[in-house]
């Protein structure tokens, strides 16, 4: 019995039609595109209106159109992470977009101005919203950008050309006028209240007094070219701390701070921890109304002062100092008086001289004496400091030294440092540098056996010294258990 083609030959069943999910979760990168499309149209969605309804368009995802994809993070989101990348990246990321140059100046919290017009347009809060430090002192002296003569000292530095005013100074044409420097004052002020420190030069009494009544929190002041005048506008500051005034520098500009002028500081700022004075002039008297009003000074540094004799003595009224500096001073104090008027410093800790010169062995004695029960001495660079002047400071006087440091005492020999410090029974560090006729050669056992005792030893005296080598292996600085530092 035959069979029928169509029996023979039976045809494929039909395959179902492809369904639209079917393919979709089959394409899961497809999938994904079309998901964040989705979201990127929702956030982008335009404002309801009366208008009727478009016709359907069909969605379709472009990758390379999207610029920005950080645009979905919201800008306190992105501000974290811009925050904890390192600051070297800074600049960079100011590039990548307009919001994101934004948010990288809303980081910002120290400037130094450079262009004073950047101030009093406005552009500068638009552009650094969330200062809080600002250096101003560039700003207000205008010098020509494309001169080649740049005057520098260690406080202020500018380009000037080649017109300079009788006696050496900057002429006044370059420094801005009072006026101009008060209204980018209360720019600032209002644009900055949340200020904590502040630098700027030739500003008046009534520019500083708007700038203390509006930024509350103002805790670090330097002011430059400052005079008596100008410290009435700082009364206002209740919670200033750190204080530096800038008088007198020399091929800049003078000024005259007196003792009127620290009198009404010391009456103003009764919160003050740190007091610098540059190019000051005053007397005991100035000094004894920062000592009695200021008690919670620990910091006192003095710089190119101009004081008169006798302002010395003054320093004993500083109950809470603990750090007393002097900086490139010319005299310590011409005439400090009797010794039994001088008094001391019971809580000084620190002794800091630099670049000062020491003419007269009276006046060095009246300091030692003053700080007679001071921890640490640091004597650099300083003129006329021999074997007389150190054996009076440290032999005689100041005897509770742990550590002391020597660095730039060319005059100072190998037996006027021995007979010093073996006299400070309490030493337990010593740096010597730069001295230029302290002698390996001249150490003696006593000397030797000194060193071995120490906490720690800096000694290089000079470039050619072989201490460290010979005492290698000798079980040296290892006294409450801190090693020899080599250097």
């Amino acid at each position: 019995m035959s069979r029928s083609p169509e029996k023979s030959n039976p045809s494929p069943p039909l395959k179902r039609p492809p369904n639209w999910s079917d393919v979709w979760f089959k394409n899961k990168k497809a999938l994904n595109h079309v998901v964040f499309a989705m979201h990127l149209q929702s956030l982008t969605k335009p404002p309801k209106t009366n208008l009727p309804p478009e016709p359907d368009k069909t969605l379709i995802f472009d990758s390379s159109k999207v610029a920005d994809r950080t645009s979905l993070l919201s800008d306190e989101l992105l501000l974290q992470i811009l925050s904890r990348l390192p600051k070297s990246q800074r600049n960079a990321n100011s590039l990548v977009s307009k919001r994101w140059l934004n948010l990288q100046g809303r980081l910002v919290r120290s400037l130094k101005l450079l262009d004073w017009n950047f101030l009093v347009s406005g552009r500068l809060f638009l552009r650094f919203p969330n200062l809080s430090h600002v250096d101003l002192v560039h700003g207000c002296v205008a010098c020509p950008r494309n001169s080649g003569i740049l005057l520098t000292h260690k406080l202020v530095s500018f380009h000037i050309d080649s017109n300079i005013s009788q006696g050496g100074f900057i002429p006044e044409r370059y420094m801005l006028s009072v006026d101009e420097i008060d209204s980018g004052l209360r720019s600032l002020a209002s644009g900055c209240p949340n200020l904590r420190k502040l630098m700027v030069i030739n500003a008046s009494e009534m520019g500083l007094l708007t700038v203390a009544e509006e930024c509350p929190t103002l805790q670090e002041l330097e002011l430059h070219r400052c005079n008596d005048q100008v410290l009435r506008g700082i009364a206002a500051c209740q919670n200033l701390q750190i204080l530096k005034l800038i008088g007198n520098v020399d091929g800049f500009y003078r000024s005259l701070v007196s003792d009127i002028g620290l009198t009404i500081l010391a009456q103003g700022c009764r919160r003050l921890v740190k007091l610098e004075l540059s190019g000051c002039e005053g007397s005991y008297d100035g000094i004894r109304a920062i000592g009695q009003c200021c008690q919670m000074l620990e910091e006192l540094t003095l710089c190119d002062h101009r004081m008169e004799g006798g302002w010395l003595s003054a320093l004993s009224y500083c109950e809470n100092l603990k750090t007393l500096r002097f900086l490139s001073c010319k005299s310590i104090d011409c005439s400090p008086g009797p010794v039994e008027h001088l008094g001391s410093c019971p809580t000084l800790e620190r002794l800091h001289l630099e670049r000062c010169q020491f003419r007269n062995k009276h006046s060095v004695r009246a300091l030692f004496i003053v700080c007679q029960d001071v921890r640490e001495t640091i004597l650099q660079n300083c003129w006329g400091l021999d074997n007389d002047m150190f054996g009076i400071a440290i032999a005689t006087i100041c005897r509770k030294v742990k550590f002391l440091s020597l660095e730039g005492c060319s005059r100072l020999t190998t037996q006027g440092l021995e007979s010093v410090i073996l006299s400070c029974k309490e030493l337990q560090s010593l740096r010597v540098v730069a001295c230029n006729n302290v002698k390996d050669s001249e150490i003696t056992p006593a000397l030797s056996t000194l060193f071995s005792d120490l906490k720690e030893l800096k000694w290089r005296p000079d470039t050619k010294s072989l201490l460290l080598s010979s005492l290698v292996g000798a079980g040296m600085g290892k006294r409450g258990g801190r090693f020899f530092k080599k250097t």
